[in-house]
């Protein structure tokens, strides 16, 4: 009896390892096995990472200097010992809005322009676990996603604190929030280039960044709207009075053309008749020109006579 409840015992056991032992990894997850809580190391580490290590400066690849861990594949199905772990991590890309705070319930975050006005700030980030460094992103810091955002919204505040636009004609000088509201895409290009070595840091793939509003307080935002306002018509007013006095210089210049024209015109004949008549000099001396003086003169005597006649 004692060899048949031990034997019933060994079977007993050997199901449930088998039972609770198997698993499978979904197609859109990775798998790390854990034994008594110690990830299964591979060799290499994050700083010398071909991708990873160049993210970082020297002082970062030593705090995060995360060791590589074996990824468990999609498929299946897998073994594992009863006093392994497992861990099943999703890598789908996630939205996130930058709101979003697990101890604290707001709409916006807030950030301090450069000329001290407070905005408040909306918008999204898309992001996925990173594959090459799940170790930091299960054992480096205790909650990625909250960690990430924070991240990102201090990189944020940040630019928003440094930004300076263009100085575009027709800006507001000084009002910062026209520049930030006017360069939206370039501050989401700017915050997807320097979140990219959260994948270093945090284990964390920053896919995008869309900051969506940068919005004043209800008053200011008023005020300044009266400021853009009056600043497009004045910006108006210098664009029609360049358009008008464009047109005038081009009338003008127009006019000048038109008189050299008509001078080349008149004064044709005569340089061609001066040319004839220094020919005729030149062939027929002081004689010539008196003949032809008198020949060209016999149309207008017959004029004059016609006119004395009807008189």
């Amino acid at each position: 009896m004692p060899l048949i409840g031990f034997l019933l015992g060994i079977g007993l056991a050997a199901s449930l390892t088998l039972l609770f032992g198997v698993y499978t990894i979904g197609p859109t997850q990775r798998g790390v096995l854990t034994t008594f809580g110690r990830a299964q190391r591979t060799t290499g580490n994050t700083a010398d990472d071909p991708q990873l290590g160049t993210l970082l400066n020297d002082e970062e690849k030593l705090r995060y200097n995360y060791p590589n861990i074996r990824v468990i594949p999609p498929g299946g199905p897998y073994f594992k010992w009863p006093w392994q772990g497992l861990s099943k991590i999703d890598m789908t890309i996630q939205t996130m809005d930058i709101t979003w705070d697990p101890d604290v319930r707001q709409e916006s975050i807030e950030a301090v322009t450069k000329d001290n006005l407070t905005v408040h700030i909306s918008g999204q980030i898309r992001w996925k676990p990173c594959e090459r460094n799940l170790y930091a992103y299960l054992f480096g810091i205790s909650h990625p996603a909250a960690h990430v955002v924070g991240y990102f919204i201090s990189v944020l505040r940040d630019r928003i604190a440094t930004f300076h636009g263009e100085n575009n004609e027709g800006a507001v000088e000084g009002v910062s929030i026209n520049d930030l509201r006017r360069n939206l895409t370039l501050i989401n290009s700017f915050m997807e280039n320097a979140c990219r070595k959260t994948a270093a840091r945090y284990g964390i793939d920053l896919d995008a960044a869309l900051i969506t509003n940068i919005d004043p307080p209800s008053d200011v935002d008023e005020a300044l709207a009266s400021i853009n306002t009056t600043q497009n018509q004045v910006a108006a007013s210098i664009s029609q009075a360049k358009a008008d006095a464009d047109q005038k210089l081009k009338m003008a210049e127009q006019a000048v053309q038109i008189a050299e024209n008509r001078a080349q015109a008149e004064a044709a004949p005569l340089l061609e008749l001066s040319k004839t008549l220094a020919a005729m000099h030149a062939e027929g001396g002081k004689g010539a020109l008196d003949s032809y003086l008198r020949n060209a003169s016999l149309p207008l005597r017959e004029k004059a006579a016609q006119t004395i006649l009807k008189l």
